[in-house]
């Protein structure tokens, strides 16, 4: 039930009690002594002027913001000085705690947390949330994080960082497991080639490390040390594999050494000749460093130039970050005439923001389709290429999330025919502004976005036609499989076969056995893993910013603008 929460701020009063005086009645008639002066009051108590928490009170969070319990001196690695005041725990929890009323999208549903009772932030941050379900049973505020803000200010500033260059798929998480390449990252070492072979390519199958068996190996000791190899530490860590590629049931070795790698946002970009006309055919894995404003522009002034007829957008292993280059990219795929004058996303805040958003404070203006390039990587005001589509085929998996699922339901509403090859999406309707204080970064959902026709409610995902997923938003397509077998951008791989069948005759290939179950994405792990059989392998979470929504726009310092 939604609490009643007074918006009165109440301010904290000492109360000093006064001794009375009484005068006493002389006898005889010889005068009295003047009555003795009442005594000085007594001292405040010392530390009763701090702040405390009330019951059902949400002060002004501004008053709590970056007094912090340790506070940092200097600067952080974009340049700017820390804005951090000597201050207390209480106070870093208060400020989470008014924030999280201001601004948190379900606001209402948010219990009332004693800060006394926690002796940390983080903690007491991961229960300031809805424990409300969706339809289909899944968490609604499945997306709640936070992480240190030095880790956050490298990953939106593309700081490289220790790496082989691979990106990895558990199919199988307990033995006999199979862990499998889904891409490489162009330049990196996975990519390198030595004696005439790519070290790894999408579909190498990792057997041993080290001489630990990936495959079998049971113990969770093992398992920690090929978590160890996979994920190196320093630049210069070097790891012995033992792989076999698709194809083939041989075997070959292979000799890793870490390097600082920075995610490449477009891995491939391709013109697929047809008999109907040439179709363009872009990887594109994230919206979330600045660089992926500069390099999806690039991809589509590749597109543009060639004139393709069809676009088949690999979002596969998108899981979002930057809306703004999200609206950008929409607009470059539907062109000037189907985006005047229309929203691309509009943000809907808690009830009692009205139209103020009530994290910037600004009147709640519509998205555009943005037509020029923002300054996070291309000069703010460059012209931005378009392909000028009615229709767009985009790859999708459980791991294609928020940015990307508003590129499909922003394309939806200004009637951009959008076709769903693979498999459902993630349902991540919702986004945040990044918001640091006293070095955490905070994201809770602050709000909800809609399209042109107001439609967001796909919090159980976009679905293919042929899925017989009960929930989620149906959208013209096919189920398919991720094809391990063959290489991203062949025209043999299952997904881009589907789309290119479907753009052909309008018919999608065979369902395959427990179609809407992808293994390699979010909503598709067919079963738990059985912890009987040996321990569980588990990839680390991903970056908060590469699979959420960010409403950052150059020039934010933090989630708060400059």
């Amino acid at each position: 039930m939604p609490m009643n929460r007074p918006s009165a701020i109440l301010a904290s009063a000492i109360l000093f009690g006064l001794a009375a005086c009484g005068g006493g009645g002389g006898g005889g008639g010889g005068s009295s002594a003047p009555p003795a002066p009442p005594p000085p009051p007594s001292p405040p108590p010392s530390g009763g002027s701090g702040p405390t928490y009330t019951p059902g009170v949400y002060e002004d969070a501004s008053l709590f913001k970056d007094q912090c319990e340790t506070p940092r001196t200097g600067v952080d690695i974009e340049g700017n000085p820390f804005p951090d005041e000597a201050g207390s725990l209480l106070e870093e929890l208060l400020w989470l705690r008014s924030w999280t009323d201001e601004t948190y999208l379900w606001r209402t549903e948010v219990p009332d947390l004693d800060p006394d009772n926690y002796t940390a932030r983080v903690p007491y941050f991961d229960d300031l949330k809805t424990s409300a379900v969706t339809a289909s049973g899944e968490a609604k505020d499945d997306f709640h994080f936070s992480e240190p803000t030095e880790d956050y200010l490298a990953a939106r500033n593309s700081a490289p960082s220790p790496a082989y260059g691979a990106s990895y798929a558990i199919l199988a998480a307990t033995p006999p497991r199979d862990v499998r390449i889904r891409y490489v990252e162009p330049g990196s070492p996975a990519a390198e080639i030595v004696s005439g072979q790519q070290n790894l390519i999408r579909g190498t199958r990792l057997l041993s490390v080290d001489g630990v068996d990936i495959v079998n190996a049971g113990s969770q000791a093992a398992v920690n040390q090929i978590n160890a190899a996979l994920f190196p530490d320093t630049v210069g860590e070097s790891h012995t594999f033992t792989v076999s590629d698709p194809g083939t049931s041989a075997t070959r070795t292979v000799t890793l050494s870490a390097a600082n790698i920075s995610r490449q946002p477009v891995i491939r970009t391709s013109v697929i000749p047809t008999a109907t006309g040439d179709v363009g055919y872009i990887v594109f894995n994230t919206f979330s460093p600045f660089s992926s404003e500069k390099q999806i522009a690039d991809a589509m002034q590749t597109l543009a130039t060639a004139g393709v007829t069809d676009l088949v957008l690999d979002l596969r292993y998108n899981g979002g970050g930057l809306l703004a280059v999200a609206s950008q990219l929409s607009y470059m795929i539907a062109g000037n005439s189907r985006t005047s004058n229309r929203t691309f996303e509009l943000l809907r805040f808690n009830a009692a923001a009205g139209n103020i958003n009530p994290v910037t404070g600004e009147v709640n203006s519509p998205i555009p389709f943005y037509r020029t390039g923002l300054g996070f990587s291309l000069t703010n005001g460059a012209s931005l290429p378009t392909l000028d589509l009615g229709r767009v085929y985009i790859l999708s998996t459980g791991s294609t999330c928020s940015a990307s699922e508003a590129v499909i339901n922003g394309l939806r509403g200004i009637d951009v025919e959008v076709v769903l090859i693979g498999d459902i999406t993630c349902g991540k309707p919702y986004g945040f502004y990044p918001q640091d204080n006293c070095g955490q970064t905070y994201y809770t959902i602050q709000f909800q976005g809609v399209n042109d026709k107001n439609f967001g409610d796909f919090a159980d995902g976009f679905v293919p036609a042929n899925s017989s997923f009960a929930f989620g938003v149906e959208t013209p397509g096919c189920v398919v499989r991720d094809d391990f077998q063959n290489q991203l951008g062949d025209t043999s791989e299952a997904l881009l076969a589907a789309a290119l069948q479907y753009r052909s005759d309008g018919t999608c290939p065979a369902l395959p056995p427990g179609a809407g179950a992808d293994p390699s994405g979010e909503k598709g792990t067919a079963s738990a893993p059985d912890d009987a059989l040996g321990a569980p392998l588990e990839l680390p979470e991903p970056d908060v910013l590469e699979n959420n929504m960010d409403l950052s726009m150059p020039g934010d310092y933090r989630g708060r603008s400059q």
